[in-house]
């Protein structure tokens, strides 16, 4: 018996849409970027992009428990000598709530050119508003 591999162009893509408000930021971007690889797929194959599309809504609503909010830091190194930029969660989320959201997603893809073509099909946005309706995206219930 021979394993099935799935090719680049027989893969079909549907839109869903998530909505995060309430949800914990670490299970909820579990979650997405399971969908983002395909994993809940028959069809699933490491190599190859098989994942959907994924609208995220109300990221600015997300949920981090304990003492995440202000003793969490998001850290990014500019590579130059000092150069280390900090900002704990709860300024970060007033700023800039999409990044937040789709950095934990991109820090649980692949890491290199297959993990950036996955990030690239998902859409944060920070209030209830988006604008691919002409997609047609069916809403899809987080397990937790």
């Amino acid at each position: 018996m021979k394993s099935y591999i799935a090719k680049p162009n027989e893969v079909e893509r549907k839109w869903y849409i998530v909505d995060v408000e309430g949800k914990a930021l670490g299970r909820a971007a579990s979650q997405v970027a399971s969908i983002l690889r395909g994993k809940h797929k028959p069809t699933y194959t490491p190599s190859v992009d098989t994942g959907d599309y994924v609208i995220v809504l109300n990221a600015e609503k997300i949920l981090l428990t304990g003492k995440k909010l202000e003793q969490k830091m998001l850290r990014h190194h500019s590579l130059y000598p000092g150069g280390l930029k900090e900002m704990s969660y709860k300024k970060a989320l007033e700023v800039k709530p999409e990044f937040v959201f789709a950095e934990a997603v991109r820090r649980m893809l692949p890491q290199g050119p297959l993990g950036r073509k996955m990030l690239k099909k998902l859409k944060v946005y920070s209030g209830s508003e988006h604008n691919q309706e002409a997609q047609k995206p069916e809403v899809l219930e987080l397990r937790y």
